[in-house]
């Protein structure tokens, strides 16, 4: 494919735009080529490196308070917003709304004016919601053949996806940003239409299984966890860079927003054991990535066009595969738990992509 490493960015970079200012210098001074030694983890924050130890923390707080204070989770149970209880509703919205943030939805109309960026995005959607969601359908069938409620929480974690652990990951590889936001936005609409849609088809017409994953239900959680932060984001982007600065709203606002969205898990973790969600979710990530990252390079795409491309494909949305299943399952099913597990597994594993895409990268001295 003719081309194909033209970066989004530097298509949208033709056209005159008020976006391409403060931020992309910001971005230019702190971009990382994949041939640069560098530590993903000490270029996480404080947050994000230590995110499994607070979730693990998380579970042992749930664990004390489920032997000595058990009527505290009946509590919270209590009140709910769209068949999730408050304090997993809060940690839900908070995970979302930072990474929103981000989208320059300002410049989106200069981008999609581009063929290129079109290329890409189809690209992206047929990996996003057609193979990556049946491939973890077949693993989900693979491990759990007996265990159809874990099953059904695996194939709701493949339906949702990627919202925050990407973008991290590709800026640490040294990916496209600009276009990685964008595939959030776009992917967070694309779920609002067809999430609860695949969930019944796979559910109840693929895997014929006798639960009934009611569409009313999971189509309410959807608008609900992702139209409130994504018009929250909205909002509050092109509010605070009209009243204050692009600058101050780049540098200052999304440096404190962006811990939040890694604090919100804290809210939603439960016990689980997770041996058996956790095997294939491993080889869902492991084996996406790859396998999209090994197409883009046939297909002539430069390293970060390619990065970006098998991030986004090899990511996932637990925050919507826990909202969905909490408000159709309830927060003490099985698929509740099984959604849960991804975090877990998502980071140390997304983290050792990024150092494995560098060494590629390396080794086949890919560029742009």
């Amino acid at each position: 494919m003719k081309n194909q490493n033209r970066t989004p960015a530097d298509a949208a970079a033709q056209a005159p735009s008020p976006a391409n200012d403060v931020e992309k210098q910001a971005e230019a001074n702190t971009s990382d080529s994949p041939q640069q030694k560098q530590s993903a983890f000490k270029n996480l924050g404080l947050l994000d490196r230590f995110l499994a130890v607070r979730i693990f923390l998380a579970m042992a707080i749930g664990i004390i308070l489920g032997n000595f204070a058990p009527r505290t989770g009946p509590a919270l149970q209590r009140v709910e917003f769209v068949g999730v209880s408050v304090p997993i509703a809060i940690g839900l919205l908070v995970m979302m709304y930072p990474i929103l943030c981000k989208v320059r939805y300002e410049s989106l109309h200069h981008v999609f004016k581009t063929r290129q960026v079109w290329i890409q995005i189809a690209f992206s959607v047929v990996v996003n919601w057609i193979i990556a969601p049946f491939f973890m359908l077949a693993l989900a069938w693979a491990f759990l053949p007996d265990e159809p409620e874990l099953r059904q929480g695996l194939i709701l974690v493949g339906l949702a996806r990627c919202i925050a652990m990407v973008l991290i990951c590709t800026g640490l590889a040294g990916g496209d940003g600009e276009y990685c936001a964008i595939l959030v936005a776009i992917n967070s609409l694309l779920q609002i239409v067809l999430f609860a849609l695949m969930g019944v088809f796979f559910i109840e017409v693929i895997s014929g299984d006798t639960v009934t994953f009611e569409y009313s239900t999971a189509a309410k959680s959807v608008a609900a966890f992702l139209d409130i932060p994504l018009g929250a984001a909205i909002l509050t982007r092109f509010t605070l860079r009209w009243v204050t600065s692009p600058r101050w709203y780049n540098e200052v606002f999304l440096k404190w927003a962006s811990p939040w969205s890694l604090i919100g898990p804290l809210f939603t973790v439960l016990i689980v054991s997770v041996v058996r969600v956790a095997a294939p979710l491993v080889v869902y990530f492991t084996v996406t990535f790859f396998l999209t990252l090994f197409v883009t390079y046939k297909l002539g795409f430069g390293y970060k066009l390619a990065t970006t491309q098998s991030f986004t494909a090899a990511s996932n949305n637990f925050e919507l595969a826990i909202a969905v299943a909490v408000a159709t399952f309830g927060a003490e099913s099985s698929q509740a738990l099984a959604s849960t597990v991804g975090p877990l597994i998502e980071v140390p594993v997304s983290l050792g992509l990024v150092y494995a895409v560098k060494f590629v990268a390396k080794r086949l001295g890919w560029k742009d």
